[in-house]
């Protein structure tokens, strides 16, 4: 996907300033939570997710789904605001904030969910925040 036309750049020290141990951890450590434990994986209101790293809006609440995986699934990106970058062993395709480059988590294909791209965006909660429809004007 193309890149956001605004790119956020900070030291190590600025982004620890403005998230959580844990945020850090995920979003610039490109760590995991633990299965199941995520604010949003069985939230499904009306709304946008957004970057908590730098507020970039990234999925429509419409684009959820329930995969059953433990971490928030969602078939689609908002367009340009997600990078992709395969891993080293090819198993999996690593998802970054085109923003910010925070860790999101990782895509993968084929896994027949039946949703209109046959992808499953799993995303960690930490990575996002929510602004519920009434709120956001991308809806």
């Amino acid at each position: 996907m193309a890149a956001s036309p605004l790119v956020v750049q900070k030291t190590e020290e600025e982004w620890r300033a403005v998230l959580s141990p844990e945020q850090f951890r995920i979003l610039r450590q490109k760590g995991t939570e633990k299965p199941g434990t995520g604010e949003y994986d069985k939230f499904f209101e009306e709304g946008i997710f957004d970057c908590v790293g730098c507020k970039t809006p990234l999925y429509k609440s419409t684009t959820k789904f329930d995969s059953g995986c433990g971490w928030p699934a969602f078939f689609e990106g908002l367009p340009g605001a997600i990078n992709r970058t395969p891993d080293p062993d090819g198993r999996r395709t690593e998802i970054t904030c085109a923003t910010c480059d925070g860790h999101l988590g990782h895509v993968f294909k084929g896994e027949g969910y039946g949703n209109p791209t046959d992808e499953r965006h799993c995303v960690n909660s930490v990575s996002i925040s929510f602004n519920p429809a009434k709120s956001s004007s991308i809806i």
